[in-house]
């Protein structure tokens, strides 16, 4: 039987992930939405987003290790922003049109773990951001993604 690849493997390891990422807030930076949100990002913003989800997708622990980050951390990041359905719209849309853009795997298998992902990753941002205290112990574990898995329905 055949290895499945990671999500990570399949879209190209951190190569893939930073030229996404950075393709990606190079948009959000003239969007006229989206930029109020992001506009005091430090440079290295895209690169600890696309360590993050590499993790996220089954790659090394770059984001832990390195960025020395955690789920609880990117969490904090939302917390307090007051982001709005239009607002996951478009950072959705914007994410999406890069990954085209730069070509990352377009099969409908991987597409749809992207979409749910991202899906299930904004919606949790926009529940967060309208909070002022972090439901994330800084001891939990880095979300994992795979190819399909759910984790039945959401209960804060």
């Amino acid at each position: 039987m055949k290895e499945i690849p990671s999500l990570y493997t399949w879209a190209g390891g951190q190569p893939a992930l930073e030229k996404l990422t950075a393709v990606f807030y190079a948009k959000v930076g003239k969007d006229e939405l989206l930029e109020p949100v992001f506009r005091h990002m430090s440079p290295e913003h895209s690169k600890h987003v696309a360590h993050f989800i590499g993790q996220v997708f089954g790659g090394s622990p770059v984001y832990t290790a390195e960025d020395q980050g955690s789920h609880a951390r990117m969490v904090q990041h939302h917390i307090g922003k007051s982001l709005t359905e239009t607002q996951r719209r478009r950072w959705i849309s914007l994410l999406l049109d890069s990954a085209d853009e730069i070509g990352l795997a377009d099969d409908p298998e991987f597409r749809s773990a992207l979409v749910g992902y991202l899906e299930w990753g904004s919606r949790l941002a926009v529940i967060n951001s309208n909070t002022t205290e972090n439901p994330i112990n800084e001891n939990e574990p880095m979300p994992k993604w795979g190819w399909g898995e759910t984790g039945g329905p959401y209960q804060p």
